[in-house]
C-alpha cells in the first residue's frame, strides 16, 4: 500500500485500486458548513481471471473524528466486470462538514468461478487545500 496527500493505491489479490481525490469548491457551501470533494477511482485487473465488482463499502472519518459507513451494490450504479488487463474508471463525490476526512474501504469481488474476495481501498485524505493535515 502506497498513500500520498490525497491519493492511495493498493493491491489485493491482482486487483489494483488507486484513488485521487480533491476539494470541489463549486459544489461545496461554506455558509452552511458543506464541503464536497470529488473522488477519482480507477480499478485494474492484472490477473488472469475475470472479476465483478459486487458491493462497495467506505469507512468515512471526518475532522472531528465522526465515522460514517456507506455500503451499496456495485459503484456509481454498476456493476462492473474486468477481464484480465482491463481497467474501470469512475469518480464520486463525499460531503463533509470538515475541512478534512479521511476515506478508506474495499469492494466485494467474485470470480467467473463464483469465488468471493475482498480488495482493499487504501486510505486517502479529503482535504480542502489550505486546510491543516
Amino acid at each position: 500500500m502506497k498513500t500520498g496527500f490525497n491519493s492511495s493505491v493498493a493491491v489485493t489479490q491482482n486487483i489494483k485500486v488507486k484513488v485521487h481525490s480533491k476539494y470541489d469548491p463549486g459544489a461545496s457551501n461554506l455558509q452552511e458548513g458543506q464541503y464536497c470533494y470529488i473522488y477519482h477511482v480507477s480499478i485494474q485487473n492484472k490477473g488472469t481471471t475475470p472479476v465483478t465488482l459486487m458491493n462497495r463499502y467506505w469507512h468515512i472519518t471526518d475532522g472531528l473524528g465522526r465515522v460514517q459507513e456507506v455500503k451499496g451494490e456495485g459503484v456509481i450504479g454498476q456493476r462492473p466486470t474486468l477481464q484480465p488487463g482491463d481497467l474501470h474508471e469512475y469518480s464520486s463525490f463525499c460531503p463533509l462538514e470538515t475541512q478534512f476526512g479521511v476515506m478508506k474501504g474495499h469492494y466485494e469481488m467474485v470470480t467467473d468461478r463464483g469465488e468471493k474476495f475482498i480488495v482493499e481501498v487504501a486510505p486517502f485524505k479529503l482535504s480542502v487545500p489550505h486546510a491543516l493535515n
